[in-house]
C-alpha cells in the first residue's frame, strides 16, 4: 500500500513538473530590451519579424505562406520601428488572437515602450492598432498587408502612406547603426586602445 501511494504522489509531482516547463516554455517576456533595430530582424515582403523566443524559422514560416497562417508564441511583427506586435502565449487575449500591440519610443539609444495592450494603443498616424488589424482576414492571424483586408495606413490629414513612404520612415529607425558609423566607432575603439 506504501510503494502504491508513494508511485501515484511521485506521478503527480512529475506531471506537475512537466505542466509547468509545457506552460513557461509557451509563456513569453516582453520588455523594452525585446525590440531593437529593424534591419538586426527578418525582412519579409516589407516588414520585419523575430522571435523572442527563438523560434525564429517557425515565425518565418508563418509570415511566409501563402494561405496564411498562425504565428508561434513569440513572433514580433514590425513594419515600421515605432509600433510593434508580439505574439503572445495561448490564452492572453482571445480577441486578439494572443497578439499585443506596443507604440514605442524611438532613439539611438534603444527602445522605450510608451503604450502596451490590446485596444489602447495608437500609432503615430493616429490610427487604433487593434482597429485596423481586426480587419485581417481570418487566415492571416491578424497580420495586415495590402490584400489582407485591413484599410490601408492614412495619415490624418488623408494621406495614405506609399511603400516607398513605409520604406522611408523604415531606414530613419535611429536604433540601427550604419556600415559607416560602426567604422568610425571601431577606429576611435582602436585608437582608445592603443
Amino acid at each position: 500500500m506504501y510503494t502504491k501511494k508513494r508511485i501515484i504522489f511521485t506521478s503527480f509531482v512529475l506531471i506537475a513538473i512537466l505542466v509547468s516547463k509545457i506552460s513557461y516554455a509557451q509563456t513569453v517576456e516582453v520588455n523594452e530590451d525585446s525590440f531593437k533595430c529593424l534591419t538586426d530582424m527578418s525582412a519579409v515582403r516589407g516588414f520585419f519579424v523575430d522571435n523572442l523566443n527563438g523560434d525564429l524559422q517557425s515565425t518565418l514560416d508563418a509570415a511566409k505562406s501563402a494561405n496564411g497562417a498562425v504565428y508561434p508564441v513569440g513572433s514580433v511583427v514590425q513594419l515600421v520601428p515605432t509600433e510593434v506586435m508580439v505574439k503572445r502565449e495561448k490564452g492572453y487575449n482571445a480577441v486578439t488572437k494572443d497578439w499585443e500591440f506596443f507604440e514605442l519610443e524611438v532613439s539611438e539609444k534603444g527602445s522605450e515602450i510608451k503604450v502596451r495592450g490590446a485596444f489602447e494603443v495608437v500609432n503615430k498616424f493616429a490610427g487604433n492598432c487593434f482597429g485596423c488589424h481586426i480587419k485581417a482576414k481570418p487566415q492571416w492571424d491578424m497580420i495586415c498587408e495590402q490584400d489582407h483586408g485591413c484599410d490601408p495606413i492614412t495619415l490624418p490629414n488623408g494621406v495614405v502612406l506609399s511603400q516607398d513612404m513605409i520604406k522611408g520612415v523604415q531606414k530613419a529607425d535611429p536604433r540601427c547603426v550604419t556600415a559607416a558609423q560602426q567604422q568610425v566607432h571601431d577606429a576611435l575603439v582602436q585608437v582608445a586602445a592603443n
